[in-house]
């Protein structure tokens, strides 16, 4: 040890020190920070995506997304169960059909996984809310989320197919009805085929009125099987470099109806979220998508990070940049983890 490090004068310098300001006071033990905490988490904040294929008893795990299960009707009702028992607020359908044609007409069909499932969910599992993905990309042939010609994806035609497909799961009992597709006009059109003949008002719809043309969707695609044939979604989905062209996206989808509005990913568009809850105030949902999910799992995996704690602070980050609902694939083991 050096003669300088214990010398008197250094020691007598220390004693002068005169701090008004200790932040430090406040971090000393795990009460204090947690009264002090400005950004706080809780299970009800969560809603769990779920994806319901044809079946019974399946329970067949997603090799990209590590603990994410396509489910037949049955095992989807025990998961949401359990979801709720925990505290979750709610789930998100997505289906997978045993057909597929170029129109994506199994996503209206009564029948098909996702309204069965609604239904079932709705008799067996008391004051959970049930969210349904209202999008072509499962159902069509060529994987994309609308009517082809050629390879343009027709904007109109499609938005005609989303209105069957979102009225059909109001039909099933949906609470809330959530067009992922990205084509325009279809807030507007869902809204009204709802509200006709006053049949489904209560029914709300929380768009993706942000969704960015994103490579963080991959393991998303294992699981819904809904990976494009040919080209990509640059046509539809947005560049992820532009704020000001969401801020636009998200006024529009509010003037057409949107109840809640979206901003997917979430991770690594914290700004968009930040900015859009402050622009318009309104219930602001943010997606932890799949490929941001299956790189902390990845990681955890080979031992690079301590799972838990970058779970927690993903999804605080998240919550602290404005985000009022958080869909996660980590819903039931962060509900654990908070409980």
């Amino acid at each position: 040890m050096s003669s300088h490090a214990s010398s008197p004068t250094a020691n007598r310098h220390l004693d002068r020190l005169d701090l008004t300001e200790r932040p430090r006071r406040l971090r000393r033990s795990p009460a204090l920070r947690r009264m002090v905490r400005e950004t706080r988490l809780s299970p009800d904040l969560f809603v769990y995506p779920l994806f319901a294929c044809e079946g019974h008893g399946v329970r067949r795990e997603v090799g990209s997304m590590p603990g994410v299960y396509q489910l037949s009707v049955d095992e989807i009702v025990k998961e949401a169960a359990g979801a709720k028992a925990e505290g979750v607020s709610g789930v998100l359908l997505f289906g997978l059909p045993a057909h597929k044609d170029d129109v994506g007409s199994g996503a209206y069909d009564p029948a098909a996984p996702v309204q069965r499932a609604v239904t079932a969910i709705k008799q067996e599992v008391k004051d959970l809310l049930v969210i349904t993905d209202v999008c072509l990309c499962e159902y069509t042939s060529h994987g994309h989320c609308g009517i082809l010609r050629g390879e343009e994806i027709l904007n109109d035609p499609t938005v005609g197919q989303l209105v069957k497909a979102a009225v059909s799961h109001a039909e099933a009992g949906a609470d809330i009805v959530a067009p992922s597709d990205m084509m325009d006009g279809r807030v507007g059109a869902i809204r009204r085929a709802l509200d006709e003949g006053g049949r489904f008002t209560d029914v709300a719809i929380m768009s993706y009125a942000a969704k960015y043309c994103s490579a963080f969707y991959g393991p998303f695609r294992d699981a819904a099987d809904s990976a494009p044939a040919f080209g990509d979604r640059r046509t539809h989905q947005m560049d992820p470099a532009n704020v000001e062209e969401a801020l636009r996206e998200v006024a529009i989808d509010i003037e057409e109806g949107a109840d809640i509005v979206m901003v997917k990913p979430a991770v690594h568009y914290l700004d968009v979220i930040t900015k859009v809850k402050e622009t318009f105030g309104r219930p602001t949902a943010a997606y932890h998508v799949s490929g941001e999910y299956a790189m902390l799992k990845a990681a955890a995996r080979n031992g690079w990070i301590d799972e838990p704690r970058a779970m927690m602070e993903t999804l605080t980050a998240i919550r602290r940049a404005g985000a009022d609902i958080i869909i996660t694939y980590y819903a039931r083991e962060a509900a654990r983890a908070l409980a």
